[in-house]
């Protein structure tokens, strides 16, 4: 099977006080094992609820999602909750760490969340922080960190589970350029490695360029498009 992902006639409204919102309809895509995709477009077109539909955190008003051959619409809700846990890494732009807690604990709460022992989950995360090259900020909590390192940790708490899918939404967005960079050269670094399937949300151009291929999301669809 190639298609780590698959979506098939994808609808989103959401209900407005008159009638509804059509985000898009009858969108179809596929992400083949092994490709790192660019998903780009303008503010607001629809990429990030894109994105939370391909990673099970919203369910299609419409069409069906196939995750590593399993459909969506036949699961119940905690099986997607499983599924997310186990198959899927997730990237944000604003890192979302928990700020009480340590980099090393930030990076093992998806293992102690599927019912991995302390001890394992720990031995893993400093695994972990090596493949991020932050070993030496095991310690720290996130308002001692840099930007480009809160990602990092970000991007090691991601695929600690060893996912088949990393979902990255504007990875780099709140960092300036060269740091980005590092944070790409990372993704790209680890994508290879780990044999992972990756998508990249981004309104920049320079972030496509890293991928294998890029789409344009406009006029409710995904065209291939490429950088300049």
């Amino acid at each position: 099977m190639n298609n780590v992902l698959q979506a098939v006639n994808l609808s989103k409204t959401y209900p407005l006080p008159r009638g509804e919102l059509t985000i898009f309809s009858d969108l179809n895509f596929s992400l083949q094992r092994g490709e790192l995709v660019a998903v780009m477009g303008v503010s607001g077109v629809g990429k990030t609820t894109l994105l939370n539909l391909f990673g099970a955190l919203d369910r299609p008003s419409g069409g069906r999602i196939l995750i590593d051959g399993e459909d969506l619409n036949q699961l119940a809700a905690a099986e997607i909750s499983r599924l997310r846990n186990r198959k899927i890494g997730f990237v944000f732009q604003f890192y979302h760490l928990l700020p009480e807690f340590t980099a090393v604990e930030n990076i093992m709460f998806p293992l102690l969340i599927r019912g991995e022992g302390k001890k394992q989950a720990r031995e893993m995360a400093f695994s972990f922080l090596r493949d991020v090259g932050l070993s030496d900020k095991a310690p720290m909590r996130p308002s001692q960190l840099s930007g480009g390192e809160q990602q990092r940790i970000a991007l090691a708490r991601a695929l600690i589970n060893e996912p088949v899918l990393l979902l990255a939404d504007e990875p780099t967005g709140n960092l300036d350029w060269k740091t980005g960079r590092s944070i790409l050269d990372l993704i790209r670094r680890l994508h290879e490695r780990k044999a992972l399937s990756s998508i990249i949300v981004t309104h920049n151009e320079n972030v496509a360029r890293f991928c294998d291929k890029s789409f344009m999301m406009e006029e409710g669809g995904l065209k291939l498009f490429q950088p300049s």
